[in-house]
């Protein structure tokens, strides 16, 4: 009978040894999983970050090239406008040339090509 206690006593001893280290398995291996969900998490934190920035950045650029095309479309309405207006002028007698010719800041109207 002392050979079967001892034998179970052996065979209790591996077992609680045996969960001892699957115990300490399973929490390494844990550990390890948090690890690598943390990281995965944290690059797709930055990946989506750096996506959100790069359509910002994008979408700000198209927005200023629209208002610069914006900006040069009013430009050359304008021109055309104060153009057709000294014409207009000109054509009616209201105005001579020769007062169109000089501004206040100097700049010749007459004769401009586009």
């Amino acid at each position: 009978m002392d050979a079967f206690k001892k034998g179970f006593s052996m065979a209790k001893d591996g077992v609680v040894a045996a969960a001892e280290k699957t115990k300490a398995g399973v929490e390494e291996a844990a550990a390890k999983t948090k690890e690598g969900v943390m990281y995965v998490g944290n690059k797709t934190k930055e990946g989506v970050a750096s996506s959100v920035n790069t359509v910002a950045q994008k979408t700000t650029e198209q927005a200023n090239v629209v208002a610069d095309t914006a900006v040069t479309g009013a430009n050359e309405v304008a021109q055309a406008a104060v153009e057709g207006v000294e014409n207009a002028a000109l054509s009616s007698g209201l105005v001579q040339a020769a007062d169109l010719s000089k501004t206040e800041g100097g700049e010749d109207l007459t004769n401009q090509s586009a």
